[in-house]
């Protein structure tokens, strides 16, 4: 967050829109397991495809821009590394969780949590790159 308040306006209204597609992105999921506890598959079923998978879209267009109006450049470690964190997060959203949804069977329960957690997690290392910028 530092690092958007010493920059240009444009790199600041960048910054708050990958921000706020992240949150779209990964908030969600939270709310996944006890809806699905409660019957409502449909219900986040719909949301996954109607806001979770475009928010992801929209946070990695958000982060190209960044990168394209700020100072990093495509090389760093720490970029490479993020682009490789969400590509895995897509592609377990994608594959693992939407699928899962409209499944009632113990399987996909226990596939959807995996993929909830390596979601998370891929937050969670996604954040730690995003801040600290290892390699730069």
């Amino acid at each position: 967050m530092i690092a958007l308040l010493q920059t240009t306006s444009g790199y600041r209204i960048l910054g708050f829109l990958h921000i706020i597609s992240a949150m779209a992105a990964f908030g969600p999921l939270f709310l996944y397991t006890p809806l699905k506890k409660a019957g409502e598959t449909t219900v986040i079923a719909k949301l996954h495809l109607r806001l979770v998978m475009p928010a992801l879209v929209l946070m990695w267009v958000f982060g190209m821009g960044l990168a394209g109006v700020g100072e990093w450049k495509m090389s760093s470690p720490w970029l490479s590394a993020s682009i490789l964190i969400w590509l895995i997060a897509v592609a377990v959203n994608w594959f693992l969780v939407r699928p899962a949804l409209s499944d009632d069977s113990p399987s996909a329960t226990s596939k959807l949590a995996a993929g909830i957690g390596v979601t998370h997690l891929s937050l969670v290392v996604g954040l730690v790159l995003m801040i600290w910028k290892p390699g730069a």
